[in-house]
């Protein structure tokens, strides 16, 4: 069996593209964040199996299609290759925050499976997200680190009383600036 890798995990929506109150259940719908393009093919070389993990509630909630869903996942993925990033993986849980299967986050179940499917070493890995609750699914599945990026809905995650309970919590302006401090200068 060959070794385990370390793998960068990341939420989707508010890190990667953004965030809509009202989700992203059409094409247009999605507006990249450019900076988060030019981090995926920063980060395209190094050691790290590149997974998103994403919760999905319109599905749960009967506002689209899982396969709507998968299908706008893939657009995604394919735009940030386009632009010589690299996705390795990408999971996304469907359920409304009131169904109980293990894989939404905070629960680690995405990370997890991830783990098991992709040979990954957890206790070398990070999940930056721009939730509280990517930060506990992190901490859950025994990441090294879990960050908080102020993209999407991470300002008013990081101002919130949860926060000071998962100090220490470290915060990057946007994935750029997370895989360049943690990743691109890290000396491990």
């Amino acid at each position: 069996m060959p070794p385990l890798s370390p793998a960068l995990f990341l939420d989707r929506d508010g890190v990667i593209i953004e965030n809509r109150a009202d989700y992203v259940r059409r094409w247009e719908d999605v507006h990249f964040f450019p900076q988060a393009l030019a981090a995926l093919a920063q980060i395209k070389h190094t050691p790290y199996k590149v997974i998103v993990v994403t919760n999905q509630s319109a599905v749960g909630r009967g506002l689209m299609t899982m396969e709507t869903a998968v299908a706008l996942n893939e657009r995604i993925m394919a735009v940030v290759r386009q632009h010589d990033g690299r996705v390795d993986a990408s999971y996304i849980c469907p359920d409304a925050p009131d169904q109980e299967t293990g894989c939404r986050k905070p629960l680690p179940g995405m990370l997890l499976q991830a783990a098991h499917d992709h040979h990954l070493n957890l206790s070398q890995s990070i999940m930056i997200g721009d939730a509280l609750t990517d930060v506990q699914a992190g901490r859950a599945a025994g990441v090294h680190l879990s960050a908080l990026v102020l993209t999407g809905r991470g300002q008013a995650q990081a101002a919130k009383p949860e926060a000071a309970a998962l100090a220490p919590l470290p915060v990057y302006a946007d994935l750029q600036t997370a895989v360049t401090q943690i990743m691109l200068l890290d000396t491990r």
